[in-house]
């Protein structure tokens, strides 16, 4: 395959439709944390455009090399993601109902949660490895590279939206934000489904 405008359009908009989960989360990240730094929103951004740029890269891995076993794991991402999402939005939501309005707000985006929802976020992504198995190795990275990129930037928009929207909702992001990774999960699991 050559690396012409095609390669890239098709790697962007496939990013574009991978990223569209994480962008929720972020969202709901936004929300619970309205007072995110600019560093952090980077970081937090970052974690989600590295897991969609590995995932793929793993699922390609898997289809040149192994596809006997992928083939046996890809019936268990959307119960993978359910759990995952349903877990992480359960304890937000939790959180957010327990939360008393003069309680300070801890931040509720921690390396531990922030990895389950990068990995939940992007697990369906393996199957791209599938869509991108005639692409040698450099090829792959490319393609991967350039949907890590624009993840990156989409979720770096979604964490801007929500923060501006959790700063006029107060102490009810926190419990919006567990509603949609909740949704995000359901979604995830019911459309694997059809």
């Amino acid at each position: 395959m050559n690396v012409n405008f095609s390669f890239f359009l098709n790697s962007i908009l496939l990013g574009i439709g991978l990223a569209m989960d994480a962008f929720s989360v972020s969202l709901a990240n936004g929300l619970n944390e309205p007072c995110m730094k600019k560093r952090k929103m980077c970081g937090v951004a970052g974690v989600f455009a590295v897991f969609q740029f590995a995932m793929p890269i793993i699922g390609w891995i898997c289809v040149t090399t192994i596809a006997q076993i992928f083939g046996a794991f890809e019936k268990w991402i959307p119960w993978i993601a359910l759990m995952l999402l349903g877990f992480i939005g359960g304890k937000m939501l939790y959180e957010g109902i327990k939360c008393k309005e003069d309680e300070a707000h801890a931040p509720a985006v921690r390396l531990g949660a922030l990895l389950l929802q990068g990995i939940a976020t992007s697990i369906d992504a393996l199957s791209v490895g599938f869509t991108i198995a005639d692409y040698n190795v450099y090829e792959a990275l490319l393609s991967c590279g350039l949907i890590g990129i624009v993840t990156w930037f989409i979720c770096f928009a979604g964490i801007g939206i929500g923060k501006t929207a959790g700063t006029k909702l107060a102490n009810k992001a926190g419990i919006l934000g567990g509603v949609i990774l909740i949704v995000i999960g359901l979604e995830i699991f019911i459309t694997s489904l059809f």
